[in-house]
């Protein structure tokens, strides 16, 4: 993640769009973990995670359009945060 948002940084400039969404699914990213381990509120965990999702995907199309391999390099966050997203709501069905 953090190379993907380098190579994305020397070619879009730090005040640009790509790296906002950046910024916007690294703070779902924090408050997932706020929500699920130390509110044990699995349910809105949920809606924070499917937010996330969402907001990983914009970033990573943003840094495909400015460099491939920052777009590439997002790819495994986004299945390991989609895979996580299915745990979550297992969980949330079996509680």
């Amino acid at each position: 993640m953090a190379f993907a948002a380098w190579r994305a940084w020397r070619v879009a400039g730090l005040r640009s769009a790509p790296l906002a969404l950046y910024i916007v699914q690294l703070v779902l990213n924090f408050a997932w973990s706020l929500i699920f381990f130390r509110a044990h509120r699995i349910e809105l965990a949920l809606i924070d995670i499917v937010l996330l999702w969402v907001a990983i995907l914009a970033p990573t199309i943003a840094f495909f359009r400015r460099d491939a391999l920052a777009g590439a390099l997002m790819l495994p966050y986004l299945a390991w945060v989609g895979f996580a997203a299915v745990l979550n709501y297992e969980i949330a069905r079996l509680n």
